[in-house]
Parts: structure tokens; C-alpha cells; sequence
């Protein structure tokens, strides 16, 4: 069973992974519309080329941070799950004075 430290360290990375993610899907995005406007005005262009070498890093960057959370979240499915304390508050057994 992992220790605390190291469960809150795979709750930081999850978080940093689905950043990165959100962060290379934008990229990606960006850069698919420029090859496209690139391509549009002036097919085959280096400025076409280079928009399209950029989408094609981001789309893999994109691709592995996706497996990578897919893995990690595969990884911690099995671990319990940690609930909150009851609303209630515990009933106290002393004597009133």
C-alpha cells in the first residue's frame, strides 16, 4: 500500500498530466489552424511545412500525456477510496458535571 506522501504526489502528477494535456490539445488545435491558413493561401510553403512539423510535435506530446493519465488512472483504480469524516459529529460517552 503506497504512503501518503506518495498518493498525494500521484494526485499532483494526475493534476499536471490533465494541465499538460489541456495545455497540448490547445497547441495542437493552434497550430492545425495555421497549417491550414498556410495551406489555404499558399500551398506547400515553408511557413505551410514548419505550421505542420509543430502540429505534428503537439499531436504527440498530446498523445502520450493522454496515455499516460489513461496508465496512471488505470494504476490508482484499484486503491481505496479515502472518504471524507461523517457529517455527524462523533457522540461523546462522558458524564455531565
Amino acid at each position: 500500500m503506497a504512503t501518503e506522501t506518495d498518493h498525494a504526489e500521484s494526485v499532483r502528477a494526475l493534476r499536471q498530466l490533465r494541465r499538460m494535456r489541456t495545455f497540448y490539445a490547445g497547441g495542437a488545435a493552434l497550430w492545425a489552424v495555421s497549417a491550414v491558413s498556410a495551406g489555404w493561401d499558399d500551398p506547400g510553403s515553408r511557413q505551410m511545412w514548419i505550421s505542420v512539423v509543430f502540429l505534428v510535435v503537439f499531436a504527440a506530446l498530446l498523445g502520450m500525456t493522454s496515455i499516460w493519465l489513461r496508465r496512471q488512472q488505470a494504476d490508482h483504480s484499484d486503491e481505496p477510496v479515502h472518504h471524507a469524516a461523517p457529517r455527524r459529529p462523533a457522540w461523546r460517552r462522558h458524564a455531565n458535571a
